[in-house]
């Protein structure tokens, strides 16, 4: 196999439209979808025209959901195995804007037509997200259900691997009853003392997993509980109407989005499906089920259908608007303000943000995949941008 980075060729393989469990898809014979008047949306402030301080930093040919950035500037992307295959899961972004499978290509040889042949536990399966701690370590979060169906047996697993030696450190396996077979490991943050890794499932049930570093153990906390839960009275909008399959079903989003207080003493998410954002003092998540957790709950702010969830350094949550094309900010008052908008941030996935307060957003296109449309992909490329949060419109 070669060892240079492999730049990654277009992939174009159907979703085969079996039930989707983390997503809340039914399996069904497609149909047209037809969006009927009440379906419309009311005007959105939809981003129309692109907004110059947005940069493309890498384009890719396959569906890239995560994003990180060391505390030396390294870039490391993530596929997820929601088509057939991919053909890097986690990689590096080169200067030359080309992938290099990251730690190696033997951790990222898995392939679906090889799944009898090769460990779970020592490959990555369907990978979401990627999340590097600032201490020289990047984490992976491998849900391992590829085409985001069941999960395969002993493919659940978060991985830590040391940014210094590029190998992996350990390989922390989640077990069946944290994550069992329709769960979905989404995203993840470390705590500042690194002793504790907390993750959103936004599969079924939704919750949240924590996991405690130095033992491996892990647990599940709020599961089930209407704070991780899909809100039903939320309806997903993108390009200005709700978002629907071919035969007319909505998608239902679990808790996905998290961000973690600078200090680590708190911890935010929201479900995808959801307008509400929660957080939790992380003190009350570092004891298995506890009595009277849902109690400690807050409601922190009303807010719209995001996916990414960020705080910087100082403290200021951002939000990736789906409905919006844009990038937002919540402000003191609970106010959302737009810090940048541009038609071709197409669902804003996943935030992160660099050593020098540059921050990075991927475009996933999710409304426009085979999930949604029956003749497949609408459109192709997929896009890894940045951009200076205080930098004002019209700057270079």
């Amino acid at each position: 196999m070669p060892t240079r980075p492999t730049p990654l060729r277009p992939l174009f393989v159907a979703i085969v439209f079996r039930t989707v469990a983390c997503l809340g898809i039914a399996s069904s014979a497609p149909a047209v979808a037809q969006v009927r008047p009440e379906d419309r949306a009311n005007p959105v402030d939809i981003a129309r025209t692109a907004d110059d301080r947005l940069k493309p930093v890498a384009t890719f040919d396959q569906q890239v959901t995560g994003v990180t950035v060391s505390e030396t500037g390294r870039i490391f992307v993530s596929f997820p195995r929601w088509t057939e295959d991919v053909a890097v899961s986690v990689g590096e972004v080169q200067r030359d804007g080309s992938i290099k499978p990251y730690p190696n290509e033997q951790w990222n040889s898995w392939r679906t037509a090889r799944k009898n042949e090769l460990r779970a536990s020592t490959h990555f399966v369907a990978v979401q997200s990627v999340v590097a701690d600032g201490r020289g370590s990047l984490w992976v979060v491998d849900p391992a259900a590829p085409n985001a169906e069941k999960t395969i047996k002993d493919g659940p697993k978060i991985v830590q691997i040391d940014l210094v030696t590029n190998t992996v450190k350990r390989a922390y396996l989640i077990p069946r009853d944290v994550a069992g077979p329709t769960s979905y490991l989404n995203d993840i943050r470390i705590a500042p003392d690194g002793k504790y890794a907390f993750v959103t499932d936004s599969g079924v049930p939704g919750g949240l997993v924590v996991l405690e570093i130095g033992s491996g153990k892990s647990w599940r906390a709020l599961s089930d509980a209407p704070p991780t839960k899909a809100d039903p009275a939320v309806t997903v909008t993108t390009d200005g109407q709700p978002l629907r399959r071919p035969d007319g079903q909505q998608p239902v989003f679990n808790a996905d989005g998290i961000a973690l207080s600078p200090d680590g003493a708190f911890l935010y998410w929201q479900a995808l499906t959801g307008k509400t954002l929660y957080r939790i003092a992380t003190a009350a998540l570092k004891t298995p089920s506890p009595q009277g957790l849902e109690d400690r709950v807050e409601k922190v702010a009303e807010t719209e259908p995001v996916d990414g969830l960020w705080m910087d350094k100082s403290g200021r949550l951002y939000l990736s608007s789906l409905a919006d094309n844009a990038v937002k900010a919540l402000e003191p008052d609970g106010k959302r303000r737009t810090i940048v908008a541009d038609p071709r941030l197409r669902w804003p996935d996943t935030l992160a943000e660099g050593p020098d307060g540059t921050l990075y957003v991927t475009a996933s296109r999710i409304q426009d995949s085979p999930w949604f449309h029956r003749t497949g992909w609408q459109g192709n490329g997929f896009t890894l941008f940045s951009f200076r949060p205080d930098a004002e419109p019209g700057s270079r």
